[in-house]
C-alpha cells in the first residue's frame, strides 16, 4: 500500500489531501501556515491531524528505506525468492520486516551454525521429517571426533540446536506467536529480594499481575522504571506458566503444529517434542518477551508524550493578566523571598530580597518594603510562586493588602517550575548578566502571569514539569513533539514583532533563533517595524521565509492596519476587492460584524485565496488580532488550609490544574502537595479522557475525600455530592497535634490514650493490633509496663513486648499488613481507585 494512501486512511481523509499536505511540507513549508493559510490546497486538514501526518510519514519512509536495504542485502546473497519478495513487500510494520530478514541476517557464529558446519544438518532435517528414526540409532552415523562430534549425545545436541534456530526464524510462527501473547499474556511483576524498603515507592507492584493488552501506558511505565532501578523482576507469560500446568501452552502447540511434530508413539516423537520446549523456553519466550515489552514501551511512551503535549498546550495557552505593572514573588523559608518589579511591558524596574519567614523573621520590615516597591511602580498584580514557602509568602501579601488597601492589589499563585530552570540558564544570563541568578526566577514568576506564552518558550519544555515519565521515555521523540507544540502554541496566538524577545519570535512559522536574533537586532537599530514589508530587510529572511512568517507577525499602530491581523499578505488584493465592492475603507470594515456577515466569500475567491481563506479573512475582520486564550481568572486557596494536615475529608476547595493524566488530574489546593481528582470522580458520567473535562490551568471546586499525610498524597472529588467513606488516618492528625504539645500534661495524656489503645489492641486482633503499635510509636507513648524520668520513656521490655503486636519486619509485611486491614474496613470503589492510580504516578 503506497504511504499516502496508509495515511489517508488513518486520518479518515482521502488521497489526494495527504499528496498535497506532502508536497507542501517537502518543499519547506510549516505545519501551522499549512493549516492556516492552504486550506484549499490540504481540504482543511487542521494542525493536530498535519501533525499525525509528518510524524507518520517519517516513519514510513524509515520503513521503506529499512525495506530497501533488507531486500539489497538478500539479493546479494543471492537467496531473494519471488515468495520472500512479496512477502518483504507487504510487510506494514518494522518488527514484519525484521521477521523476515532475521534468517538472512548476518549474526556472530552461533551454536546452530557450528553444527550445521560439523555436517549435522542432515541429521536435524532427516529426524524432522521421518519421527519413526530412533534418534540415538540415526546420530551414531555422525559420531566424528575430527569435527569435534565425539558422542551420540553430542549430535543429537547439535541437531536440536539447528532445529531451535529454525524454528526461531520462521516469521510466519513469530508473527502469530507474537500477536496471540499480545491478546492473551499476562504481564507480572515481583521484588527483588531484599529491595523491600528501597523500593517502598514500587509497593504496589512486588506482587502483581495483569494482561498485556489491558496495561495503561502510565502502569507500563512504572513497572518499567521499577525494573531499570532494580527493585521489581517483570515477566511476561502465558497462561500455561501462570497455571503451571505441566501440559503445553498454546505457543509450544503452535510450534509443534507448524512443524507436525506430535506424541503418535513414534521413535522420534519424545525427543522432538523436547525439542520444541527447549526452543520455546530458552529462544523463543525470551525473544517475544523483549519484542513484547519494546512494543508495550514504544505504545506507553507514545501516550505519555500525548498527554505531556496536551497538558503543555493548556499551559501555554493559559490566559494572561496582561500589560500590568507585576510584583513577583520566589518564596524561600531561610533563603529570604526574592522580589521582582516588572513593569507593563515586562522591563524590570526593581529587585529585592526579604527575609519574613523563620529564621530571620522580619516580618514588620518585609511588609514595608513590598508596600514601598507597589506603591513606587503602581504595582497591580502580585505574582506568588508555589513553591516551599508559598502559602507563608502568601499570608505575608495578605496582611499587606488588609494595611494598605489603597495600592488595590491582586495576588495570583502561579506555577513556579522551571524558573529555576531559567535562572540558570544561558539565556537568562545574557537578559540579566548582572542580576544574582537566584533574583531572575522572580523576574520569570512576574512575567509568566503576565504572558505565560511569552515567557515559558523561553524554558526547555521538558523543564516545566506538566508530564508523565518524561524521564523514561525516549527523548529525542519527546523533543520533537514539545518543540511541534510550542511552535503551534506561538503560531496559534500571533506575535508582537516589536516587542517579542528572540526566543518568542524564533518559534515562528518560518523563522530560526539566528534570524529572530537579526530581527531584534534590526528594531534596536532601526526603530520598531511600521509595516510587514520591512521585515524582509532583516537580514537572513528570504521570499520563503517571509511567506511561512508573515501571517503570524502583527504589528500594532503601524502604516496598514491588515498588519495587526492575521490576514496574509498574499491575501492583501483579495481584501482590496472586497473594500472596492463595500465602498468602505480597511478601517470602517473591521468591527462591523454586521455588514461583513451579508458578504459572500465565494465573490472574493481567486487562485490564490479560495472561498475557505475568504472566509477566515471575514471573520479576522470582525475581530482582527484578537487573542484566542481565554479570559483571567484565579484561583482563591482557602484560608487556614497551608498544609496537608490541614485537611479534612469533605472539605470543600477551589484550586487549580497542575497536570492532566490519562487516570485523572492532579489540582493545587495550596498544600504543598498536589491533590488527585480520579478519572471517575471528574464528573457524574462516563469519562474516557480527561482531558475532554479538565486542562492544566483551569480553576476548579473540589472535596476532599481523603489525605495520607505519611504517604503525602490527597485523593479529590470533583463530584460534590460524593460522600468521603475514608477519613484522614488519626495518626497523621495526632501527628500534626504533637508538634503542638510540648508541656508535661499534654504529654502524659498522650501517655495514658496510648496505653489504653495497647490494652484494646490485645482483644481486637492483628489488624487492630498493628494501627496500636503505629500510632503508640507516634506518639512516644510509654509501653506497658513503662515510666517517665526525666522527660524521657523508660520502658519494662519484658512486659511492654506483650503489649504490641510485631512490627512488620519489611516493606512487604506492611503491605500485607495494610490490605488486611482494608478487609476489615472497605473502601469505596471511587476511594480504592484513587489510592491505586495515586501509587503508580509516585
Amino acid at each position: 500500500m503506497k504511504i499516502e494512501l496508509r495515511i489517508a486512511k488513518e486520518l479518515n481523509a482521502r488521497e489526494q489531501q495527504v499528496v498535497a499536505a506532502i508536497e507542501l511540507l517537502d518543499s519547506g513549508a510549516t505545519v501551522p501556515f499549512v493549516a492556516r493559510y492552504r486550506k484549499e490546497v490540504t481540504g482543511g486538514l487542521d494542525d493536530t491531524q498535519l501533525r499525525h501526518l509528518e510524524e507518520r510519514l517519517r516513519y514510513l519512509r524509515d520503513l521503506e528505506t529499512r525495506r530497501s536495504a533488507i531486500l539489497k542485502s538478500i539479493t546479494e546473497q543471492d537467496k531473494l525468492t519471488p515468495e520472500l519478495k512479496k512477502s518483504i513487500l507487504a510487510a506494514e510494520t518494522m518488527a514484519r520486516l525484521e521477521d523476515l530478514y532475521l534468517p538472512y541476517k548476518q549474526k556472530r557464529r552461533t551454536k546452530a551454525q557450528l553444527a550445521r558446519e560439523a555436517g549435522l544438518e542432515s541429521l536435524a532435517t532427516r529426524l524432522l521429517a521421518d519421527p519413526n528414526q530412533q534418534p540415538k540409532v540415526a546420530a551414531f552415523a555422525y559420531v566424528d571426533a575430527e569435527k569435534g562430534i565425539e558422542s551420540i549425545e553430542a549430535a543429537l545436541d547439535g541437531a536440536r540446536d539447528i532445529l531451535m534456530e529454525m524454528f526461531g526464524e520462521d516469521a510466519d510462527l513469530i508473527g502469530r506467536l507474537r500477536d496471540y501473547l499480545y491478546q492473551h499474556a499476562v504481564v507480572t511483576s515481583s521484588v527483588v529480594k531484599s529491595k523491600q524498603e528501597e523500593g517502598a515507592k514500587f509497593a504496589d507492584y512486588f506482587d502483581y499481575s495483569e494482561q498485556l493488552k489491558r496495561m495503561p501506558s502510565h502502569r507500563v511505565l512504572a513497572l518499567f522504571r521499577g525494573q531499570n532501578e532494580g527493585v521489581l523482576r517483570v515477566k511476561l507469560l502465558e497462561a500455561a506458566d501462570i497455571e503451571q500446568s505441566s501440559e503445553s501452552g498454546h505457543c509450544e502447540t503452535a510450534i509443534a503444529n507448524r512443524f507436525r511434530v506430535s506424541n503418535r508413539g513414534r521413535a522420534a516423537d519424545q525427543w522432538l517434542l523436547e525439542t520444541v520446549s527447549a526452543a520455546w523456553k530458552q529462544k523463543l519466550s525470551k525473544r517475544l518477551e523483549s519484542d513484547l515489552f519494546a512494543q508495550l514501551s514504544k505504545k506507553a511512551e507514545e501516550e505519555a508524550v500525548k498527554v505531556f503535549a496536551y497538558n503543555l498546550r493548556d499551559l501555554l495557552l493559559a490566559a494572561p493578566a496582561g500589560q500590568r505593572a507585576t510584583m513577583g514573588l520566589d518564596p524561600g523559608l531561610r533563603t529570604g523571598v526574592k522580589v521582582a518589579v516588572v513593569d507593563a511591558t515586562g522591563k524590570v524596574l526593581d529587585v529585592a530580597t526579604i527575609y519574613p519567614h523563620a529564621p530571620a523573621k522580619r516580618w514588620e520590615e518585609a511588609i514595608a518594603a513590598l508596600a514601598v516597591l507597589a506603591n513606587k511602580h503602581q504595582v497591580d498584580l502580585v505574582s506568588i510562586g508555589n513553591g516551599t514557602g508559598s502559602r507563608e509568602t502568601e499570608a505575608l501579601v495578605e496582611e499587606l493588602r488588609d494595611r494598605f488597601p489603597q495600592l488595590h492589589l491582586t495576588q495570583v499563585m502561579v506555577s513556579e517550575a522551571g524558573a529555576s530552570v531559567y535562572s540558570a540558564s544561558a539565556l537568562a544570563a545574557k537578559e540579566f548578566p548582572d542580576m544574582d541568578v537566584s533574583l531572575r526566577g522572580a523576574v520569570s514568576i512576574a512575567r509568566r502571569l503576565q504572558d505565560p506564552l511569552a515567557e515559558l518558550v523561553k524554558i526547555e519544555p521538558k523543564a516545566i514539569g506538566v508530564g508523565q515519565y518524561q524521564h523514561d521515555i525516549s527523548q529525542s521523540f519527546l523533543a520533537r513533539s514539545l518543540d511541534a507544540v510550542v511552535e503551534d502554541c506561538v503560531n496559534y496566538v500571533g506575535v508582537d514583532v516589536n516587542t517579542a524577545s528572540a526566543e518568542l519570535l524564533s518559534h515562528v512559522a518560518g523563522l530560526s533563533r539566528s534570524m529572530a536574533e537579526n530581527m531584534v537586532r534590526f528594531r534596536d537599530e532601526q526603530g520598531a517595524f511600521k509595516n510587514r514589508q520591512q521585515i524582509i530587510k532583516v537580514k537572513g529572511i528570504g521570499a520563503k521565509s517571509f511567506e511561512q512568517a508573515a501571517g503570524f507577525l502583527r504589528i500594532m499602530n503601524g502604516d496598514n492596519p491588515l498588519d495587526a491581523s492575521a490576514v496574509h499578505p498574499e491575501a492583501y488584493p483579495v481584501v482590496e476587492a472586497i473594500v472596492q465592492k463595500a465602498g468602505k475603507s480597511v478601517k470602517e470594515l473591521i468591527g462591523n460584524a454586521a455588514f461583513l456577515q451579508q458578504l459572500n466569500a465565494a465573490d472574493f475567491a481567486n487562485e490564490t485565496c479560495g472561498a475557505i481563506t475568504v472566509s477566515d479573512i471575514l471573520l479576522e475582520f470582525e475581530k482582527p488580532g484578537r487573542d484566542p486564550r481565554p479570559e483571567f481568572r484565579t484561583a482563591k486557596f482557602r484560608s487556614g488550609v497551608n498544609d496537608v494536615r490541614d485537611l479534612r475529608a469533605g472539605m470543600q476547595l477551589e484550586g487549580v490544574v497542575t497536570n492532566v493524566a490519562n487516570f485523572g488530574a492532579f489540582v493545587d489546593i495550596g498544600v504543598h502537595q498536589d491533590g488527585l481528582v480520579h478519572i471517575s470522580a471528574l464528573t457524574n458520567t462516563f469519562v474516557d479522557d480527561p482531558h475532554k473535562v479538565v486542562k492544566a490551568g483551569q480553576v476548579v471546586q473540589v472535596k476532599v475525600l481523603e489525605a495520607d499525610v505519611k504517604r503525602k498524597r490527597i485523593s479529590l472529588t470533583m463530584r460534590l455530592d460524593d460522600e468521603p467513606e475514608v477519613k484522614i488516618e488519626k495518626t497523621a492528625r495526632s501527628e500534626h497535634r504533637d508538634e503542638g504539645q510540648k508541656n508535661a500534661r499534654k504529654s502524659d495524656a498522650m501517655a495514658r490514650q496510648g496505653k489504653q489503645r495497647s490494652e484494646k489492641s490485645a482483644t481486637d486482633g492483628s489488624a487492630a493490633k498493628g494501627r496500636s503499635n503505629k500510632a503508640a510509636a507516634n506518639h512516644k507513648a510509654p509501653e506497658k509496663g513503662g515510666s517517665r524520668k526525666g522527660g524521657k520513656h523508660h520502658t519494662n521490655s519484658k512486659s511492654g513486648s506483650k503489649a504490641h503486636s510485631k512490627r512488620p519486619n519489611s516493606a512487604k509485611d506492611q503491605v500485607k499488613q495494610k490490605l488486611d486491614r482494608n478487609k476489615r474496613a472497605p473502601q469505596s470503589a471511587l476511594a480504592a481507585a484513587f489510592a491505586k492510580a495515586m501509587a503508580e504516578d509516585s
